[in-house]
């Protein structure tokens, strides 16, 4: 039939058989200590624990950019494009916060009462 004879190959010696045992050996010595190292508990809690930090450092700077945002959103209300004070707008929202700081002290005081 069509499949090559073992004629066609030289033949191997014992020192070469013994060789490429050898480094098949070697091979899967170095492939069992990676597996070992993989499996580690240690290995393994350490990418646990990298996963975690990971995650919640995106989060947090998630967290950070919206509130950074509305910050943002919130400066742009009292101040112009100049970066100038809007007094038609801070002057207002100053005696909303007093209004709300007297009305507190106000209730407080009544309940002592």
């Amino acid at each position: 039939m069509g499949g090559a004879s073992t004629q066609d190959k030289p033949e191997r010696t014992a020192a070469q058989i013994e060789a490429d045992i050898e480094r098949t050996r070697d091979r899967l010595a170095a492939n069992l200590d990676e597996l070992a190292v993989r499996v580690h508990p240690s290995t393994i809690s350490a990418q646990v624990k990298a996963r975690a930090m990971a995650t919640v450092e995106e989060k947090a700077a998630r967290a950070y950019v919206a509130a950074n945002g509305l910050v943002e959103r919130a400066r742009a209300q009292f101040v112009d494009e100049k970066g100038q004070p809007r007094k038609e707008r801070i002057v207002p929202a100053a005696l909303v916060g007093v209004g709300l700081v007297v009305l507190i002290a106000s209730s407080r005081k009544r309940r002592k009462d």
